[in-house]
């Protein structure tokens, strides 16, 4: 199975230009790449322009509103909008739109209207704080079981879970990646929570990725040693060296 990349920029860049210049490097780093899919989810301005020249990396956006436009909702973008301006992947749930209020009921009406426009849907969760007691796993059980309620289990194949505790996020303040065996181990135990929900065949199809400080350097260790099925990179995928070498890892 091909692990799966995605680039989440956030806020950046600041033009279209850059945008673009930053897009094309992630497209040549691809030549001869054939372990790894990558999905680009730049800020919502750029999506059509950068769709449109996608090839073979995919496009997705980094929110959606769960209403389709049939009442007023001022600034908002729905998900049949992403979708017809070519975007593939949405990343719902990130800890960031947490902080911003987002609740794990909205994040789920955010999920059921992904899914049902034909999105594929980057669901994050993740602990704020790693307790001795591993009470944060209870957290996390709760993020992911709240976040699926309700969805059709023939939906689920075009969900990928991303464990993303928020401690290890780099825009943290003292940020620290997680080490690959813990990401290892709280990856069995999501598994398991997916069969709990899911049961088995199913849950085993549900890609679980890692995010929190991936860089060049730890990149290969999360896939070999972390058991995942890929990486969600933040600001290192906007640095294009570093972003090449975390694909080239891929292949080794």
């Amino acid at each position: 199975m091909k692990k799966l990349i995605i680039a989440n920029w956030k806020m950046n860049p600041a033009s279209l230009k850059e945008a673009k210049d930053i897009f094309n490097a992630t497209k040549k780093s691809l030549a001869g790449l054939k372990n790894a899919e990558v999905v680009v989810c730049p800020p919502s301005i750029y999506i059509a322009e950068l769709a449109d020249k996608a090839a073979k990396v995919g496009v997705g956006a980094q929110n959606v509103f769960y209403e389709d436009g049939k009442r007023s909702h001022t600034g908002e973008i729905s998900a049949k909008m992403l979708k017809s301006i070519g975007a593939k992947y949405v990343i719902i749930g990130h800890s960031e739109r947490r902080t911003l209020g987002e609740t794990d009921e909205v994040i789920n009406r955010k999920i059921l209207a992904a899914l049902e426009a034909g999105l594929k849907v980057v669901f994050c969760a993740g602990e704020e704080t790693r307790d001795a007691e591993n009470q944060f796993y209870n957290v996390v059980k709760g993020q992911i079981t709240e976040g699926l309620r309700g969805i059709n289990q023939n939906l689920l194949k075009n969900i990928v879970l991303a464990y993303e505790p928020v401690w290890a996020i780099s825009s943290n303040s003292n940020a620290k990646a997680d080490n690959p065996g813990s990401v290892f181990e709280i990856s069995v135990l999501i598994r398991k929570i997916l069969m709990e929900f899911a049961g088995g065949d199913l849950a085993r199809k549900i890609p679980i990725i890692y995010g929190g400080s991936v860089n060049a350097e730890n990149a290969e260790k999360f896939i070999k040693e972390g058991g995942v099925d890929g990486l969600l990179v933040g600001s290192k995928s906007l640095n294009k060296e570093e972003f090449r070498k975390i694909l080239s890892s891929m292949s080794s």
